[in-house]
């Protein structure tokens, strides 16, 4: 039986949610190119709260994207990296961000002009 994300009971709606959910792409990315620790991720991505990026790894875990290893070492250590199906989200992840920084200019000057019109509600 195939998936068919439009449909509305169809499984990889949850799945493209996740993905799509607004921190979800920022911790891969942070994730690329090796294991960190929480604090490491959290000042790789500016803003983020220390309780959103706690829930977001999280269920990035719980969704197999992402391993967590806790060395139980004195102090704590625990670190987070990629496995191998959070890796292979990282190509098309890659596209999306190449697209939208390179069309910056384009959505901000469609912005600009839109809030000159009047609210076409």
């Amino acid at each position: 039986m195939g998936y068919n994300v439009m449909s509305r009971t169809c499984p990889s709606r949850v799945v493209l949610h996740r993905i799509g959910a607004r921190w979800t792409v920022f911790v891969l990315n942070a994730l690329e190119h090796q294991p960190l620790r929480f604090v490491q991720i959290k000042t790789h991505i500016q803003g983020i709260t220390p309780k959103v990026l706690t829930e977001t790894l999280r269920t990035l875990e719980r969704d197999g994207l992402i391993a967590r290893t806790d060395f139980e070492e004195n102090p704590p250590r625990v670190e987070y990296e990629l496995t191998v199906l959070g890796r292979s989200l990282l190509e098309p992840l890659r596209a999306v961000r190449l697209w939208a920084e390179e069309h910056v200019p384009e959505i901000q000057a469609a912005n600009a002009v839109a809030a000159m019109e009047p609210d076409r509600r």
